[in-house]
């Protein structure tokens, strides 16, 4: 198998709240007389369902390789998962986008636990700050770094070994059912 696209499996939990997932797609022109044995090629693809995989794959293949959907086939269609889903990682994600004025090339970071979840912030970035939807964005490369690698200063803020995080508002809990009581004799404290 020749890849177009530099992928390294990953196996595990999928993100439950994520609305995109990610595919490996692999598909080649069919084999004619010409080209008895055409050669494979596997892409990286997020989408939401198989469906929308399998158009975003025809949609890069026409471009990247000249081969249309009607003289092509679709060999598999895989969902990759996350084999860490309980650690938080720093992924880069190089993007293109059209916006109204014309096209950008954009690289941006994110931190969290899978890669889908970094491509959903990146969607709802791109929306906020761009106002570009799912239509006028193509992810080029979205893969996973060290944090010695990491530019964007909104990441490397959580890279700090003893960081801490505030409790502003704590409430006392009872230790048991027993000692719930409506009323108190003294209002609680919660700053601590």
């Amino acid at each position: 198998v020749s890849e177009c696209v530099s992928i390294r499996g990953i196996m595990g939990k999928r993100a439950e709240n994520a609305q995109m997932r990610l595919y490996h797609v692999v598909g080649r022109e069919c084999p004619s007389e010409k080209n008895p044995e055409p050669k494979l090629c596997r892409m990286k693809i997020f989408a939401p369902n198989k469906v929308v995989a399998r158009s975003r794959f025809w949609y890069f293949m026409k471009r990247l390789r000249r081969v249309k959907k009607a003289v092509g086939e679709i060999v598999s269609v895989n969902e990759v998962f996350d084999r860490s889903p309980l650690v938080a990682k720093n992924y880069a994600v190089w993007v293109r986008y059209y916006s109204r004025s014309g096209q950008h090339n954009l690289y941006k970071e994110f931190r969290d636990t899978h890669p889908t979840g970094a491509i959903d912030q990146m969607y709802a970035d791109m929306a906020s700050r761009h106002r570009a939807d799912f239509s006028r964005i193509n992810v080029i490369k979205a893969s996973r770094i060290p944090s010695n690698l990491c530019r964007r200063p909104n990441v490397k803020q959580f890279h700090d070994g003893h960081i801490k995080f505030p409790l502003p508002h704590r409430i006392q809990r009872p230790s048991e059912k027993k000692f719930k009581t409506v009323f108190k004799a003294s209002r609680p404290n919660t700053m601590f």
